[in-house]
């Protein structure tokens, strides 16, 4: 299976904003972290606040922020959002459905297919975005950016 770089930099940018949720990030500052162009960041983070991920507050000292709290977002969650489908052979994409012995795919192959995605997606539900975060990392309400933790 390929995640696509839209699933990623969403990780990514939800991970930034976890890291930092005593203030307002910007899409440029997690841009210049993670080296990726602000435009695509942009539309990763319109489609979380739209999924209600992150919230965005507009104007000059706007940004964004978490939210949900990272311990509730399962990667599962953020993935079925992110992710334009789930085929993971091309030959298994919508509209290539056929019975076995036919041209199409076999019936085994199918099942094969659908319970090792039903295992990664379990494996993404069992964890959250506060798993990604480095222990003893997420900054405490009120700590600045100098200010030892």
């Amino acid at each position: 299976m390929r995640l696509t770089h839209f699933s990623d930099y969403a990780l990514r940018l939800l991970i930034y904003a976890a890291r930092h949720q005593d203030r307002l990030v910007t899409i440029e500052e997690a841009a210049g972290a993670y080296d990726i162009s602000r435009s695509h960041l942009t539309k990763v983070a319109n489609l979380l606040t739209r999924a209600g991920f992150l919230t965005s507050m507009r104007g000059r000292s706007g940004g964004l922020t978490m939210g949900r709290a990272p311990e509730s977002l399962t990667l599962g969650e953020v993935l079925r959002v992110t992710e334009p489908d789930f085929a993971s052979m091309e030959c298994l994409g919508p509209g290539t459905e056929g019975a076995s012995g036919e041209a199409g795919r076999p019936a085994e192959l199918t099942a094969a297919i659908d319970a090792a995605l039903a295992a990664f997606l379990a494996e993404m539900d069992a964890r959250t975005l506060a798993d990604l975060l480095p222990k003893g990392d997420m900054r405490q309400e009120g700590a600045s950016e100098d200010e030892p933790s």
